[in-house]
């Protein structure tokens, strides 16, 4: 385990590396080793990120879903969405936690925020779409009625039966020079993007509490045997208040693949 300790100088050739005003050099700390491949990343990178507890769940059965993460587990995630283009998360996120989407815990620049809203559920009156923040695009079915966003762009894609395509979502927003993007919620959301073989890298912060019950941090489709299970290449770093699971998941997802092709011809 490593420890993050990020530093003022640090965080200025991270952000500077981001906006291509200075090549990444090879990693010389564990900060660079962790945040360097966001900064760093040429054409599409995913990133997805959960903040969980110690057993494994992301809010109450009531939905309270504050203060899991601790006060460095939330500097991370801030840090990850100023290193990014742009922040992705489901039309639920937004109806139960009203986020914000911002960079507040760092100095940094504010990404553009996406929400998918397949059926166009969002009423207009939630608060992203009148906090004066950052862009927000809203991605919908091109079959939904058509809603009103204050202020936000529509963007309406193909909607399939299990929804929208996340390749099809990469692939607008890549459109409007939007590369580096930070999947951060849901559960089902983050798990269409990692079952789509879509995730780069996939951040797991564990906080120091448990919460017995409630939803889990991720959602993917069920399994039968252990061989058919990710087992992602991960770095393992101590941020302060939280441990984070840096996981290296394209790979992870063509190994698994792979395991499942043996598999088959074995038997």
């Amino acid at each position: 385990m490593r420890n993050v300790t990020v530093t003022d100088e640090i965080w200025t050739r991270l952000l500077d590396i981001g906006s291509r005003r200075r090549p990444m050099a090879p990693p010389d700390d564990a900060a660079m080793a962790l945040y360097g491949p966001i900064a760093s990343a040429a054409g599409s990178f995913v990133l997805a990120q959960v903040g969980q507890s110690l057993d494994g769940r992301i809010a109450t059965p009531t939905g309270d879903a504050r203060d899991i993460s601790g006060p460095d587990g939330i500097a991370h995630l801030h840090r990850c969405r100023a290193l990014v283009e742009a922040v992705v998360i489901g039309v639920e996120t937004v109806r139960l936690d009203n986020p914000r989407l911002s960079v507040r815990a760092v100095a940094g620049p504010c990404p553009a925020r996406v929400v998918i809203d397949c059926r166009a559920d969002l009423s207009g009156e939630e608060g992203l779409f009148h906090d004066g923040g950052a862009p927000v695009i809203v991605i919908q079915s091109r079959d939904a009625p058509r809603q009103s966003c204050p202020g936000a762009e529509i963007i309406r894609l193909d909607c399939h039966e299990n929804g929208i395509d996340p390749q099809d979502i990469l692939d607008a927003l890549a459109a409007h020079g939007l590369n580096r993007i930070l999947v951060e919620g849901g559960a089902r959301t983050i798990a269409r993007f990692i079952d789509a073989g879509l995730v780069d890298h996939l951040h797991v912060a564990v906080a120091p509490l448990i919460i017995g019950s409630g939803p889990s941090g991720l959602s993917l489709p069920p399994i039968d045997r252990l061989t058919a299970a990710y087992r992602p290449q991960t770095d393992v770093y101590c941020l302060g208040s939280d441990i984070l699971f840096d996981c290296r998941l394209k790979t992870a997802a063509s190994n698994r693949q792979s395991q499942k092709v043996r598999v088959a011809d074995h038997a």
